[in-house]
Protein backbone atom coordinates (compact mmCIF):
# COMPACT_ATOMS: atom_id res chain seq x y z
CA UNK A 1 0.00 0.00 0.00
CA UNK A 2 1.22 3.02 -0.83
CA UNK A 3 2.10 6.27 1.71
CA UNK A 4 -1.18 8.04 0.46
CA UNK A 5 -3.87 5.47 1.28
CA UNK A 6 -1.95 4.84 4.94
CA UNK A 7 -2.26 8.35 6.06
CA UNK A 8 -5.96 8.18 5.66
CA UNK A 9 -6.09 4.08 7.28
CA UNK A 10 -3.96 5.96 10.28
CA UNK A 11 -6.54 8.74 11.25
CA UNK A 12 -9.32 6.02 11.53
CA UNK A 13 -7.36 3.97 13.90
CA UNK A 14 -6.05 6.69 15.66
CA UNK A 15 -9.65 8.49 16.32
CA UNK A 16 -11.18 5.01 17.10
CA UNK A 17 -8.52 4.57 19.86
CA UNK A 18 -9.08 7.92 20.94
CA UNK A 19 -12.87 7.51 20.96
CA UNK A 20 -12.38 4.34 23.03
CA UNK A 21 -9.90 5.78 25.43
CA UNK A 22 -12.37 8.79 25.84
CA UNK A 23 -15.36 6.78 26.65
CA UNK A 24 -13.84 5.00 28.97
CA UNK A 25 -12.86 7.42 31.04
CA UNK A 26 -16.06 9.57 30.42
CA UNK A 27 -18.88 6.95 31.55
CA UNK A 28 -20.46 7.68 34.23
CA UNK A 29 -20.23 5.24 37.11
CA UNK A 30 -22.00 3.81 40.32
CA UNK A 31 -20.72 1.72 42.91
CA UNK A 32 -21.99 0.88 45.95
CA UNK A 33 -21.27 -0.62 49.69
CA UNK A 34 -21.94 -1.37 53.03
CA UNK A 35 -21.36 -2.21 56.21
CA UNK A 36 -20.74 -3.57 58.59
CA UNK A 37 -20.16 -5.99 55.99
CA UNK A 38 -17.08 -4.00 55.36
CA UNK A 39 -17.53 -2.64 51.74
CA UNK A 40 -18.60 0.40 52.86
CA UNK A 41 -15.43 1.20 54.47
CA UNK A 42 -13.22 -0.13 51.33
CA UNK A 43 -15.28 1.67 49.13
CA UNK A 44 -14.89 4.84 50.96
CA UNK A 45 -10.93 3.99 51.56
CA UNK A 46 -10.55 3.43 47.59
CA UNK A 47 -11.97 6.55 46.87
CA UNK A 48 -9.99 8.46 49.11
CA UNK A 49 -7.10 6.49 47.91
CA UNK A 50 -7.78 7.31 43.98
CA UNK A 51 -7.66 10.95 44.77
CA UNK A 52 -4.99 13.24 42.66
CA UNK A 53 -5.68 16.67 43.22
CA UNK A 54 -8.07 16.93 45.73
CA UNK A 55 -10.47 15.56 48.11
CA UNK A 56 -13.18 17.99 50.04
CA UNK A 57 -15.47 16.09 52.71
CA UNK A 58 -18.39 16.79 54.79
CA UNK A 59 -19.29 15.20 57.72
CA UNK A 60 -21.22 14.75 60.78
CA UNK A 61 -18.77 11.97 62.78
CA UNK A 62 -15.03 12.46 61.91
CA UNK A 63 -12.98 10.40 64.07
CA UNK A 64 -12.62 6.71 62.13
CA UNK A 65 -8.47 6.26 62.26
CA UNK A 66 -8.19 4.43 58.79
CA UNK A 67 -10.13 7.06 57.15
CA UNK A 68 -7.81 10.17 59.01
CA UNK A 69 -4.80 8.10 58.01
CA UNK A 70 -6.25 8.06 54.46
CA UNK A 71 -6.46 11.77 54.43
CA UNK A 72 -3.03 12.62 55.77
CA UNK A 73 -1.75 9.83 52.98
CA UNK A 74 -3.56 11.77 50.30
CA UNK A 75 -2.52 15.22 51.40
CA UNK A 76 1.42 13.72 51.38
CA UNK A 77 0.78 12.88 47.85
CA UNK A 78 0.20 16.52 47.59
CA UNK A 79 -3.02 16.55 47.33
CA UNK A 80 -5.45 19.41 48.89
CA UNK A 81 -7.59 18.24 51.33
CA UNK A 82 -10.65 19.97 52.99
CA UNK A 83 -12.87 18.83 55.25
CA UNK A 84 -16.12 20.05 57.23
CA UNK A 85 -17.59 18.80 59.86
CA UNK A 86 -20.60 19.59 62.48
CA UNK A 87 -18.71 21.59 65.06
CA UNK A 88 -21.00 19.98 68.52
CA UNK A 89 -20.76 16.65 67.11
CA UNK A 90 -16.70 16.26 67.60
CA UNK A 91 -16.20 17.93 70.46
CA UNK A 92 -15.63 14.62 72.51
CA UNK A 93 -11.83 13.46 72.80
CA UNK A 94 -11.34 10.94 70.22
CA UNK A 95 -13.01 13.25 67.45
CA UNK A 96 -10.68 15.84 68.72
CA UNK A 97 -7.99 13.32 68.51
CA UNK A 98 -8.74 13.24 65.23
CA UNK A 99 -8.94 16.78 64.32
CA UNK A 100 -5.55 17.33 65.49
CA UNK A 101 -4.37 14.84 63.86
CA UNK A 102 -5.11 15.57 60.31
CA UNK A 103 -4.52 19.05 60.96
CA UNK A 104 -1.38 19.12 61.99
CA UNK A 105 -0.48 17.14 59.10
CA UNK A 106 -1.52 19.93 56.87
CA UNK A 107 -5.44 19.02 56.20
CA UNK A 108 -8.09 22.03 56.03
CA UNK A 109 -10.82 21.63 58.26
CA UNK A 110 -13.30 24.27 59.51
CA UNK A 111 -16.05 23.48 61.65
CA UNK A 112 -19.79 24.57 61.14
CA UNK A 113 -22.16 25.00 64.08
CA UNK A 114 -24.53 27.08 61.28
CA UNK A 115 -27.08 24.34 61.51
CA UNK A 116 -29.22 22.20 64.23
CA UNK A 117 -26.95 19.30 62.82
CA UNK A 118 -24.50 19.66 59.96
CA UNK A 119 -25.58 16.05 59.46
CA UNK A 120 -24.10 15.43 55.48
CA UNK A 121 -21.83 12.50 54.61
CA UNK A 122 -19.88 13.43 51.24
CA UNK A 123 -16.61 12.91 49.71
CA UNK A 124 -15.74 14.96 46.37
CA UNK A 125 -12.69 13.39 44.49
CA UNK A 126 -10.79 15.44 41.94
CA UNK A 127 -13.95 17.17 40.51
CA UNK A 128 -15.46 13.95 38.88
CA UNK A 129 -16.33 11.63 41.86
CA UNK A 130 -19.05 11.83 44.82
CA UNK A 131 -19.05 9.34 47.51
CA UNK A 132 -22.48 9.91 49.89
CA UNK A 133 -24.48 8.04 51.98
CA UNK A 134 -25.16 7.38 55.68
CA UNK A 135 -21.70 6.53 56.55
CA UNK A 136 -20.57 8.32 59.26
CA UNK A 137 -16.72 9.07 59.30
CA UNK A 138 -16.58 6.39 62.57
CA UNK A 139 -15.68 3.40 63.94
CA UNK A 140 -19.25 2.40 64.92
CA UNK A 141 -20.30 3.10 61.27
CA UNK A 142 -17.64 0.73 59.92
CA UNK A 143 -18.20 -2.24 62.30
CA UNK A 144 -21.72 -1.62 64.32
CA UNK A 145 -24.29 0.14 62.34
CA UNK A 146 -25.92 -0.52 59.53
CA UNK A 147 -24.80 1.90 56.52
CA UNK A 148 -24.43 2.53 52.79
CA UNK A 149 -22.36 4.42 50.65
CA UNK A 150 -22.86 5.22 46.69
CA UNK A 151 -19.83 6.58 44.64
CA UNK A 152 -20.90 8.42 41.50
CA UNK A 153 -18.36 8.90 38.87
CA UNK A 154 -18.26 11.13 35.99
CA UNK A 155 -22.41 12.71 36.16
CA UNK A 156 -20.66 16.28 35.87
CA UNK A 157 -24.31 18.05 36.64
CA UNK A 158 -24.33 16.04 40.02
CA UNK A 159 -20.64 16.87 40.82
CA UNK A 160 -21.48 20.44 39.99
CA UNK A 161 -24.27 20.51 42.83
CA UNK A 162 -22.22 18.65 45.43
CA UNK A 163 -19.15 21.29 44.82
CA UNK A 164 -22.14 24.22 45.12
CA UNK A 165 -23.26 22.53 48.32
CA UNK A 166 -19.64 22.23 49.88
CA UNK A 167 -18.72 25.50 49.23
CA UNK A 168 -21.46 26.76 50.89
CA UNK A 169 -21.25 24.92 53.88
CA UNK A 170 -17.07 25.47 53.66
CA UNK A 171 -17.62 29.22 53.62
CA UNK A 172 -20.21 28.73 57.10
CA UNK A 173 -17.27 27.16 58.74
CA UNK A 174 -14.54 28.02 60.87
CA UNK A 175 -11.30 27.10 60.64
CA UNK A 176 -10.20 24.42 63.71
CA UNK A 177 -7.57 25.73 65.10
CA UNK A 178 -5.81 22.49 67.40
CA UNK A 179 -5.44 22.86 71.15
CA UNK A 180 -3.26 19.60 71.59
CA UNK A 181 -0.93 19.68 68.65
CA UNK A 182 -0.42 15.64 68.54
CA UNK A 183 2.61 13.94 66.97
CA UNK A 184 2.67 13.76 63.14
CA UNK A 185 3.32 10.71 62.81
CA UNK A 186 0.66 9.06 64.91
CA UNK A 187 -2.81 8.61 64.17
CA UNK A 188 -5.97 9.39 66.95
CA UNK A 189 -6.42 5.77 68.42
CA UNK A 190 -9.61 4.21 67.59
CA UNK A 191 -12.50 5.09 70.55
Amino acid sequence: MGEPLLAPIRCIALAALLSVTLAAHAEPGIQVGFSPEGSARQLVLETLGGAKERIQILAYAFQAPDIMQALVDAKKRGVQVQVVVDKKRNQNKPSKKAMDFVTSNGVELRTNDHFHIHHDKTIIVDGHTVETGSFNFAPSAETLNSENVVVIRNAPEVVRQYLTHWQSRWDLGQPYVSKTFPEKSTPPPAP
